[in-house]
């Protein structure tokens, strides 16, 4: 898309955009010839949907629209919007700014969004959406938070007016960076303030994936309760309407905006005080944290809008999110989870008070999205496996959830219309990246409202898969798929990789993915599975895997590989394995426990526990897994690293880590690499700089491309014999311009 420099008017905008639109949506436009493998070029053309927003009316729909403008390295965000009547989406914001987030005031009248444009104040602006429109603005008279029907107010939290740090005066240190001052209790200081520039901690933690190296927490855990605010409908004045020791979080305004419902403290005990409490008990030993594993962390309250003391709503032993009111402001829905390993359920409740009724039963799927329509029915939205569905909640809760909407994809960003009629939402399948939809609320009707991706999705082959199960031990159902090679011919045979999620209770499902795409591009079969620990099946099936990594699990993924190694068209001579994370680290225990894989890619891995423990930012993940620190179960972080193994490893590996990655630190990539090299084993590792965990996700894209590219070089040299190429020299410049 081409830049703008200079000031034209949202008008202009849309009508270029619609040139440009109109483009993308006529069939004829496209390329005639036959789809093609996928290029690594094409990696820069795939738009991204997201953060849909309906219009109260049910008439647009507003949408985030992420793209690499000419293969920069950069990602650029835009706000488009399109009839639900049908026609090509206008851009709303200008391609000179990145601009995301958008929503619809109550009324339709102002659409928002986010944007990090110069000249403003905050990141807020509006765009008038029932008149002409020219530049966005910003408009402190639209308040931004959680609204009554009516939308005459919004409430919304913060810290008490003046309720900020206090200056330093006389600080011999106020001009060192946060992370550089003497830390509170810290015994040395710097002998010239004006000449350190280091950092200096007492306490834990002291780094962060994708933030780095942080301040001491004592001196970023300065808690300021959240208070409640009131701003009216085209009114400047914002008016506190508590005053308290303890916070309230997550407020939502009853639609008759008369009431409004928050989740605080479960004693309403000031924020120092949990806070205290919190950091004493990260302190105890951990088999006294499991005893209290189940616990009343916060409820539900109510207090007027206008102030007063809050009600409890009901004692709830669990966390408590997502509160939704029925269009009546009678009752109110929620979804409490008791436990960290016990699955989250969706109650409903009197707003008066009572016992919450739990409304799915023993239902397998968690709730995760929510909508309360004003014909009674609630909605909700749930990962069911590898796939999303929309089920409605039978309000009794004698019957399961009946599924509305549903299919082999991925669905989010669920957007309802005023009248609660109609549901926008961004769906994915395995061969289709991310585009809008829109549906009638019980499923019928189902539209695609863009096709950004349509003039790619012509060119490029993408590969489909087949889903498949199987019984793991004890008779578990595991979920899977198997993505067949560009070009396939059922008469001849294929390398194929497994590759192996994150987490662990991460998933894999029914969406498009590039480094699927990559492989089956290059000629092979891609197997991929949920096994055990994966989340979308239940609380009790995510965490079976807790004190029993790379056992069950291990087993559920080398049974679905000797299913596919049995078919006539796979070529069990040549098989991969690879992995990110969790995955990372599984790929090397399987390297170590099988020589079956002629190649391995182990990415962000893990290689020994003891010295991942002291180096990583999520301690808490294996003290919670492993039941304890290396020093309270050292036998389970022994045998559980792969490192005590690597003399039995003879698979050449290709290891990808980053270099700001503090949630699995280099440290454990470079002592696998070093390890297998000692060892006589092919091994090679790619560090990259700039990148966090997050790399093959948001990572930068030219690093992120170049790092699918070495995947599909290592497995193809290895599982299909192709020699590597180099790329054209570059030429010297020279005085006659060659």
């Amino acid at each position: 898309m081409t830049d703008v420099h200079s000031p034209v008017s949202t008008g202009a905008w849309r009508r270029s955009t619609m040139r440009l639109a109109t483009l993308l949506f006529v069939p004829s436009a496209l390329a005639a010839q036959q789809p093609r493998a996928m290029q690594l070029s094409d990696w820069y053309r795939v738009t991204q949907v997201s953060q849909p927003a309906m219009s109260p009316d049910g008439r647009h729909v507003a949408m985030t629209v992420t793209t690499v403008p000419g293969g920069e390295n950069k990602r650029h965000q835009e706000v488009w919007v399109v009839p639900t009547a049908g026609g090509a989406p206008q851009r709303y914001t200008s391609p000179g700014t990145e601009s995301s987030n958008p929503r619809f005031t109550p009324d339709g009248k102002y659409l928002l969004f986010n944007s990090s444009r110069p000249g403003g104040k905050g990141n807020t602006w509006v765009l008038r959406m029932d008149a002409p429109s020219g530049e966005a603005t910003q408009m402190e008279t639209i308040p931004s938070g959680s609204m009554p029907s009516s939308g005459a107010f919004a409430i919304f939290t913060g810290p008490a007016r003046g309720d900020t740090a206090a200056t330093r005066t006389g600080d011999p240190y106020a001009r060192m960076q946060a992370n550089a001052r003497p830390p509170f209790g810290a015994i040395t200081r710097p002998t010239d303030p004006a000449r350190f520039d280091g950092r200096h901690y007492v306490e834990t933690p002291i780094k962060s994936n994708g933030r780095d190296y942080i301040a001491n927490p004592r001196e970023a855990r300065v808690i300021r309760p959240q208070q409640l605010w009131r701003q009216n409908m085209g009114d400047t004045a914002r008016t506190m309407l508590t005053s308290t020791a303890y916070s309230h979080r997550s407020p939502v305004v009853s639609p008759d905006g008369q009431f409004i419902a928050f989740v605080a403290d479960a004693a309403l005990r000031p924020d120092s005080i949990v806070q205290a409490e919190q950091d004493s008990l990260s302190k105890l030993p951990f088999s006294m944290e499991r005893d209290r594993e189940v616990r009343n962390d916060s409820d539900i309250y109510i207090v007027p809008v206008a102030g007063g003391t809050p009600r409890k709503l009901a004692t709830w032993v669990g966390s408590e999110s997502n509160i939704t009111w029925s269009p009546d402001s009678k009752r109110i829905a929620f979804v409490g989870r008791a436990g960290r390993t016990t699955s989250s359920r969706l109650y409903v409740v009197s707003a008066s008070g009572g016992t919450p009724l739990n409304v799915l039963g023993d239902f397998v799927y968690e709730p995760e999205s929510m909508e309360w329509l004003p014909n009674g029915a609630l909605q909700f939205s749930a990962s069911k496996g590898g796939s999303t569905a929309i089920y409605r909640a039978d309000l009794t809760g004698k019957t399961a959830p009946r599924e509305v909407l549903g299919g082999r994809r991925r669905m989010n960003g669920f957007s309802y219309d005023a009248a609660g009629k109609t549901v926008a939402f961004v769906g994915t399948s395995l061969s289709k990246p991310t585009e809008l939809f829109i549906a009638n609320a019980d499923g019928t009707g189902e539209r695609q409202l863009s096709r950004f991706n349509e003039a790619l999705n012509a060119d490029v082959a993408w590969s489909d898969g087949e889903r498949f199960t199987y019984k793991g031990i004890g008779d578990l159902e595991i979920e899977a798929w198997l993505m067949k090679p560009y070009g396939y011919d059922a008469s001849k045979k294929y390398p194929v990789v497994l590759y192996i999620h994150g987490g662990p209770h991460s998933a894999y499902g029914e969406n498009w993915f590039d480094e699927f795409q990559n492989l089956t591009a290059q000629g092979m079969f891609v197997l991929f599975t949920n096994p055990r620990g994966s989340s979308g099946y239940g609380a009790d099936f995510t965490y079976s895997t807790r004190g029993r990594w790379f056992a069950e699990d291990y087993d559920d993924l080398m049974r679905a590989v000797d299913i596919v190694a049995k078919r006539a068209d796979v070529d069990s001579t040549r098989m991969g394995v690879t992995g990110g994370s969790y995955g990372g680290v599984m790929t090397a225990w399987v390297t170590a426990k099988t020589n079956r894989f002629k190649a391995a890619q182990a990415d962000r891995m893990i290689s020994n526990w003891w010295s991942w423990y002291g180096s990583s930012d999520a301690q808490g993940l294996t003290e919670f897994e492993f039941f304890g620190t290396p020093w309270e179960n050292p036998a389970m972080y022994d045998t559980l690293s792969p490192i005590r193994y690597l003399a039995q490893v003879k698979t050449p590996t290709l290891i990808v880590q980053s270099e700001e990655d503090h949630r699995t630190p280099m440290t454990d990539a470079e002592q696998w690499f070093l390890g297998l090299k000692k060892h006589g084993v092919p091994a090679e590792l790619v560090r990259y700089p700039r990148s966090t965990h997050e790399l093959s996700r948001s990572g930068e894209p030219w690093l992120l491309v170049d790092r699918l590219g070495r995947l599909r070089q290592w497995f193809a040299y290895w599982l299909q014999d192709v020699k590597p190429v180099d790329p054209a020299p570059v030429r010297a410049a020279t005085g006659d311009g060659r």
